[in-house]
C-alpha cells in the first residue's frame, strides 16, 4: 500500500495487520494538470437529458495502432454478447488474458473504448485482452449487464484453447462502474464456481449505490459528482434502488463475504467521490486474506489518467498499475 494523503486534523490506522497509516482529506486540491484538462469537459451532470449526447461523444473512434489485431467475436445467448479479443499481431504464444469491462457510470460506453488500453497493454506485457460489450442501463438494469460480463467471461474460458488463452491466468479488470462490474464479478464467479479468476483489478471502482461516505457526499468534485452517481445507481439499480437488500453483485461495498476472492488491486484518487467506498473495499478485502494492494493518488479526480495522460500523476498511475499486472499475468 502506497501514498499518505493530506490531511487536516485526523489520521487513522488503514490496515493494523501492516502497520500502514493513510490521511485522507475531503478537500484534497487537484493536481494543476489534471485541474486544467477540466476545463475541458463538454458536460457538469449526467441526467437522463444529456445521456444521448454523451453516448455519441463517448462512441468517436481513436487512431489505433497497426501493431495490435483486433477480432471480434460472440458469446451465445439470450441475448448473444459481443467480445473483441486483441493480440499483439503474429503472435502466437499461449498468454494471460485481460478480461476488461469498460466504465461509463453503468449508462454509457461500448467495448471499443478499449481498443487504445489494449494498444498499450498487449505488446507491452505480452497478454491477450478481452473487451465485453454488455448492455446499459437504465435500458437494462441490473442483473442484466453483470450476467452479459459472466457469459463472455465464460465463453473466453472456455475458448482459451481456440483463442490462445492459458485458462488459468484470466483475471479481470474495469474503471469507474467497469470496476464495479469487475469486483461483482469476481463475487459471482465465486458464487458459482464454473470459471476460475486470477486477479480482480479495480481502478477508481463504482461499488456502493448508498453513498453513505464523506467522499460520496462530497459537494463540487469533477467529472463525476454526486448527482451523477445517483442517476449511474438508480438507472443500474432500477427498482433496487434504497432497498435494503441490494446483493452485494449489484454493489459490491454491500457484500459481506469476500473471502476466496481473487488477488486484488484497487487504486483511487483524493477527488473522487469513490475515494472513500473504494479504501474501505480494499481494507475489508485485506482483512478477508484477499491480498490487496491499494494506491490513493493525491491530487486526483474521477477519471484524472483519461483528463491528464502526461500528468506525472497519471504516469505514476500507470506505471504501479503495470507493474502489479505484470506480476499476476507471470506463470503460476
Amino acid at each position: 500500500m502506497t501514498h499518505l494523503l493530506d490531511r487536516d486534523t485526523v489520521t487513522r490506522p488503514l490496515a493494523p495487520s501492516l502497520g500502514v497509516h493513510m490521511t485522507v482529506s475531503p478537500h484534497d486540491s487537484l493536481d494543476p494538470e489534471v485541474a486544467a484538462a477540466i476545463e475541458r469537459l463538454p458536460f457538469s451532470d449526467m441526467t437522463a437529458e444529456v445521456l444521448a449526447t454523451v453516448r455519441e461523444l463517448v462512441a468517436m473512434e481513436a487512431p489505433l495502432s497497426d501493431a495490435v489485431e483486433r477480432t471480434d467475436h460472440v458469446a451465445p445467448g439470450d441475448p448473444d454478447v459481443p467480445l473483441r479479443v486483441h493480440r499483439t499481431r503474429g503472435s502466437t504464444d499461449v498468454l494471460p488474458c485481460v478480461y476488461s469491462i469498460h466504465g461509463g457510470g453503468y449508462v454509457i460506453g461500448t467495448n471499443a473504448i478499449d481498443d487504445p488500453l489494449f494498444d498499450e497493454l498487449c505488446p507491452k506485457l505480452d497478454l491477450v485482452g478481452v473487451s465485453v460489450d454488455y448492455r446499459l442501463a437504465p435500458e437494462t438494469p441490473y442483473p442484466g449487464p453483470l450476467e452479459d460480463c459472466y457469459q463472455g467471461l465464460r465463453w473466453t474460458y472456455e475458448h482459451a484453447d481456440q483463442l490462445g488463452i492459458d485458462p488459468d491466468r484470466i483475471g479481470v479488470m474495469g474503471v469507474s462502474a467497469g470496476g464495479g462490474l469487475a469486483a461483482a464479478l469476481a463475487l459471482l464467479a465465486r458464487e458459482r464456481g464454473e470459471v476460475p479468476v486470477a486477479f480482480q483489478l479495480l481502478d477508481s471502482p463504482m461499488l456502493d449505490d448508498r453513498q453513505i461516505t464523506p467522499s460520496s457526499r462530497q459537494d463540487g468534485l469533477p467529472v463525476w459528482n454526486r448527482n451523477s452517481n445517483a442517476f449511474g445507481w438508480q438507472s443500474y439499480l432500477g427498482d433496487l434502488h434504497g432497498r435494503d437488500d441490494v446483493p452485494g453483485t449489484a454493489a459490491p461495498a454491500r457484500a459481506t463475504d469476500l473471502s476466496g476472492l481473487p488477488p486484488a488491486y484497487v487504486s483511487v484518487g483524493t477527488s473522487d467521490g469513490f475515494r472513500d467506498e473504494d479504501i474501505e473495499y480494499a481494507l475489508r478485502l485485506n482483512q478477508a486474506g484477499v491480498p490487496t494492494a491499494l494506491h490513493v493518488y493525491p491530487g486526483a479526480c474521477h477519471g484524472f489518467h483519461l483528463l491528464a495522460p502526461d500528468a506525472p500523476v497519471t504516469k505514476e498511475s500507470v506505471r504501479t498499475l503495470e507493474e502489479w499486472l505484470g506480476r499476476q499475468l507471470r506463470p503460476r
